[in-house]
């Protein structure tokens, strides 16, 4: 049972009736730009987050509105405010400008070679104006403590695929090194002229790569490949968060385990969203890598099994949330099968699990 779980049953009373008053009774003694930077630096908070990290599918929400959430609720964030969620916006900046061609399909390519690439180059590096308006917009909510902000960016595994496609990308590392090196590099002067104007806007207090390197079993490039082809181009950008206090987190589904030990030597500091059907043990993790940050790893298959499910799913993340650097959450977006009072069981005991497993010390009982 779940540390706390004793006051599970009124929490879950609320959520069954559609009230989110539970989730508002005590906020906690942090606000959230606090909590997230102690708990990321494996220091004692008040509570862990309480959030949804990745938007939902837009089936799922088309099947809550069929069931009882306000059909007028569709933005993002009114959906977490609604549900009564702790607000982390996700600034999103893409490298290809709303001219570039569409693929033919999911997965097929846009260039074939270096010339196709320069042909490509009016509709890439777009200016950065609607991301760096969403900064400026929610800035002041986070200098106040009253939000977090995030910022991700296309990594240097994701960026060359989306132009490449699937498979072409994966044999441009050896048919056409040249063009991918070039690539990454006009890719990394782009995100250092991007990352100058953050710094003067508003630093995010943290940001991911988006790259989904890995799959089921494991890395889709060698060791030697991701030190010539990626690991370049993190050296010269996570200096640079660090230097404006960003913590740096890749985004990659499958199992990244063993790509760990790759990411730290760039200055990484952790990755989302372990994800359990591909075999992460965030526990195991843990074992061997004792600073390292992670967030997500909630088995989503579990949300529509029933409360005894998902509390023990929660059960599972406890030594982990124990050992800091976790902020639990769903390990990919709620899918559609989890319905609408599923949901709501799941976060009233989430919220259980926030409260009572955070790693604490002397200095939040003083």
């Amino acid at each position: 049972m779940i540390p706390g779980s004793r006051c599970l049953s009124s929490t879950k009373a609320f959520a069954r009736l559609g009230c989110i008053k539970p989730f508002h009774q005590d906020r906690g003694l942090m606000d959230h730009v606090e909590r997230f930077r102690a708990l990321m630096h494996f220091q004692p908070v008040d509570r862990l987050p309480f959030i949804e990290w990745a938007s939902w599918w837009d089936k799922t929400i088309e099947r809550w509105h069929a069931e009882g959430l306000p059909r007028e609720l569709t933005d993002r964030y009114d959906i977490v405010r609604y549900f009564g969620l702790d607000v982390y916006y996700q600034v999103r900046h893409s490298p290809r400008a709303a001219t570039l061609p569409q693929p033919a399909y999911h997965g097929a390519g846009l260039i074939k070679d270096k010339e196709d690439y320069c042909a490509m180059l009016p509709h890439l590096y777009p200016p950065s104006t609607q991301a760096l308006e969403n900064l400026a917009r929610w800035g002041e909510e986070q200098s106040r403590g009253e939000a977090v902000i995030w910022l991700t960016l296309e990594g240097f595994f994701w960026y060359p695929r989306t132009l490449f496609g699937i498979e072409q990308h994966l044999y441009s590392f050896y048919d056409q090194p040249d063009l991918l090196k070039r690539m990454n590099e006009d890719l990394t002067e782009y995100y250092v002229r991007l990352l100058e104007e953050v710094k003067r806007i508003c630093p995010p207090v943290f940001m991911t790569f988006a790259e989904d390197m890995s799959y089921n079993n494991g890395p889709m490039l060698s060791e030697s490949l991701y030190n010539t082809f990626i690991a370049p181009y993190y050296d010269v950008l996570v200096p640079l968060l660090h230097d404006m206090g960003t913590l740096v987190i890749v985004d990659s589904d499958g199992d990244i385990s063993k790509m760990i030990p790759w990411l730290t030597h760039c200055g990484i500091d952790g990755v989302l969203p372990l994800e359990r059907q591909a075999g992460v043990d965030g526990n195991a993790l843990r074992t061997i890598h004792s600073h390292w940050c992670m967030v997500g790893h909630y088995d989503k298959m579990v949300m529509n099994k029933g409360a005894k499910a998902i509390g023990a799913e929660f059960e599972r993340l406890l030594p982990l949330a124990r050992s800091g650097g976790f902020l639990p959450g769903v390990d990919h977006q709620t899918p559609p099968g989890v319905s609408l009072a599923e949901y709501r069981e799941y976060l009233a005991q989430l919220w259980v699990f926030c409260t009572s497993a955070a790693p604490k010390g002397e200095s939040l009982n003083a």
